[in-house]
């Protein structure tokens, strides 16, 4: 029986794919599948792949269609008890899939949760969540503020994707929050392991340090997250504090971008996404945790023009 199957998408990470793979085949827990789906990558992933001779891996290699419709290519795929999707420039720790898996089954959990480390490959550092007891959104709701909403450091039971609506998003960038949302919506029981299982890789290429036209995405990101959990009473405070903590975000993030139209017209939609959703967002727990000095900047549409205006001048 095929207990983890682990769903890699590929595309253009030859330099990082083999610490990748290596990780994988030589986990401790052995019955596994590895589905390697290689999108398109125009460098020498393939040979990379086709060098390991491990029966135990499944390789598509299909043309280039975004991350999301590899990963759901790996889905119907997968005959695992349980799922995991790994980036090729990441990596995992050798007991990852048994130390998640003997989780998962001795609490009953439908998803399994660990800290990660992150690795900018200069310095390697913890990321690490509160702590909880096995339990649902239901009985404990601010496990959805405490944990990320990134696929990688996780299981999830194959059950729950048996719903179609549980899919990675196809068309839009930062697909994943919206599915990671939903399943831990759906679990019965989330569990975590107080521990650093997953190696988060960024460097230069990495997705995440792409910014370009494509972060207003990031609006209708939120949008479908917050459809999916308006409909539960019992996670409206949590809506509001992960739509303000993603926006505000990525407001600050705006510093990046070099074309001052672009920044002003993406602070301003984001906003206004925000007054709309609810006009006392300024007020959400999420920003507390914050001196008061930044409270100000971040919730204020001038200032933080401001702000990502003077750090493009002082860094160009």
């Amino acid at each position: 029986m095929v207990k983890v199957s682990i769903i890699v998408p590929c595309y253009n990470t030859s330099k990082y794919l083999k610490s990748c793979l290596d990780s994988l085949i030589n986990q401790t827990l052995k019955d596994i599948e590895i589905i390697l789906i290689n999108d398109g990558s125009t460098d020498n992933s393939n040979e990379i792949i086709t060098s390991y001779n491990d029966k135990r891996i499944k390789y598509v290699n299909k043309e280039n269609e975004g991350i999301g419709k590899s990963r759901n290519k790996g889905i119907e795929l997968a005959k695992g008890e349980y799922l995991s999707f790994i980036d090729s420039d990441d990596y995992v720790t050798l007991d990852f899939c048994e130390k998640m898996y003997n989780k998962a089954k001795k609490d009953n959990c439908d998803i399994v949760i660990c800290d990660y480390f992150k690795d900018n490959e200069s310095m390697i550092c913890q990321v690490t969540f509160p702590s909880f007891k096995p339990s649902s959104l239901k009985e404990n709701p601010d496990i959805i503020n405490n944990v990320n909403l990134g696929p990688c450091n996780k299981i999830y039971k194959r059950e729950l994707f048996k719903n179609k609506k549980n899919r990675f998003v196809e068309d839009l960038k930062y697909e994943d929050a919206p599915l990671v949302c939903s399943l831990l919506i759906d679990a019965n029981k989330i569990g975590k392991i107080d521990e650093c299982l997953t190696y988060y890789v960024i460097h230069n290429n990495s997705e995440t340090t792409k910014r370009d036209e494509r972060i207003f995405d990031i609006l209708k990101i939120v949008d479908l997250i917050v459809n999916e959990m308006k409909t539960r009473d019992y996670l409206y405070n949590q809506m509001i504090n992960l739509a303000v903590m993603i926006l505000t975000d990525y407001n600050v993030q705006q510093r990046y971008i070099k074309n001052s139209n672009l920044r002003r017209k993406f602070i301003n939609e984001s906003f206004n996404y925000l007054n709309k959703l609810d006009s006392n967002w300024k007020k959400s727990s999420y920003l507390k945790k914050f001196s008061f000095f930044k409270r100000l900047i971040i919730t204020n549409s001038s200032l933080i023009k401001l702000y990502c205006f003077f750090y493009v001048l002082l860094h160009n």
